[in-house]
C-alpha cells in the first residue's frame, strides 16, 4: 500500500523539492516561461507531497488582495492518477484561516474536475495564461 503525506514546506531542502517539482511539471513540461514562474514565493504557504517518501507534488497559497489564491497545484507525471492532486487541494483548503470567505484560483482545463470537487466554480471567460487555457475558479460553501 502507497502512503501519501502532504505537509507544509518550511525548510531550505523541503522549498527545494517544491520548486524541481514545479519547474519539472510548468517549465519543462508546459514550456511556462520561468520568470513567471517563480514569483511570490515569500508570501506563500508551501506544501509538499510524498509518496513513499518520494517527492510527488506541490502546491501553495497565498492571501492576495481579493482574498485567498490557491495556486501552482503539480505532480510529476508518473505520480499522476493517484490522488495526489485531491490530497493537496485538500491540505491547502484545511491549512486556510478560518475567516478566509473568498477562495479562488485559476484551473487549467485539464484540472476543473478536481477543483469542483471541493465546491469550486468557474466565474467568467476563458483566458490564457503562460499559452495554457484557464478558468478562474471560486470556492463556493
Amino acid at each position: 500500500m502507497e502512503t501519501l503525506f502532504v505537509n507544509k514546506a518550511t525548510n531550505k531542502e523541503e522549498l527545494e523539492k517544491v520548486f524541481a517539482i514545479r519547474k519539472t511539471v510548468f517549465v519543462e513540461e508546459q514550456n511556462c516561461p520561468p520568470e513567471l514562474e517563480w514569483e511570490h514565493e515569500e508570501e506563500s504557504v508551501h506544501f509538499l507531497a510524498l509518496m513513499d517518501n518520494q517527492p510527488c507534488g506541490a502546491c501553495r497559497w497565498r492571501k492576495t488582495e481579493n482574498g485567498y489564491k490557491l495556486e501552482r497545484f503539480a505532480v510529476l507525471q508518473e505520480f499522476r492518477g493517484k490522488r495526489i492532486g485531491q490530497a493537496l487541494v485538500a491540505a491547502a483548503l484545511s491549512d486556510l484561516p478560518e475567516d478566509a470567505h473568498y477562495i479562488y484560483l485559476n484551473a487549467q482545463l485539464t484540472a476543473m474536475p478536481l477543483y469542483a470537487r471541493f465546491g469550486f466554480v468557474a466565474e467568467g471567460p476563458q483566458f490564457e495564461e503562460a499559452g495554457i487555457q484557464h478558468f478562474k475558479m471560486v470556492k463556493k460553501g
